[in-house]
């Protein structure tokens, strides 16, 4: 029905504090917020295919492809990230064709696959946020991980 004014203000409150979050992101939180952001949206559309919600499902799984194809692999430069940023281009891109046929398919196993792929990319990132003061060579180490 209709929200009520503590409703209202609350989901305000959440959505300024999302914007600050984002506008004062260095780069490198920029991305785990992406990797978070898409991972949230495949547990929502997990949730909806359990609840044989299709609609809240499609438009979550969309979100999650949206965060990947426009947010991931967007902020790829393969000119400067060479192979890695290379297979990370293609590793988004089969993300995105997973995410699809799981929707298509109704196949949960497949967002949890996704998922998972998304969570140790995350972690990696994480660890790289860990040694930014460290030299370039051990942050590039650990992308090569990935």
């Amino acid at each position: 029905m209709f929200a009520t004014p503590h409703t209202s203000a609350v989901k305000a409150y959440a959505r300024v504090g999302i914007e600050t979050d984002i506008v004062t992101a260095d780069p490198h939180k920029l991305i785990v917020m992406l990797y978070e952001g898409a991972r949230l949206s495949i547990a929502t559309a997990k949730l909806h295919m359990q609840r044989n919600e299709i609609g809240a499902k499609g438009e979550a799984i969309s979100k999650a492809i949206s965060i990947i194809d426009q947010g991931l692999k967007a902020s790829l430069d393969v000119n400067a990230g060479g192979k890695i940023a290379e297979k990370l281009y293609a590793l988004y891109e089969y993300m995105c064709r997973r995410l699809l046929l799981a929707n298509l398919k109704n196949q949960p196993e497949m967002l949890d696959e996704v998922a998972g792929l998304l969570g140790e990319l995350n972690e990696a990132w994480n660890s790289i946020g860990k040694g930014l003061g460290s030299n370039t060579t051990t942050t590039e180490n650990k992308l090569r991980r990935v």
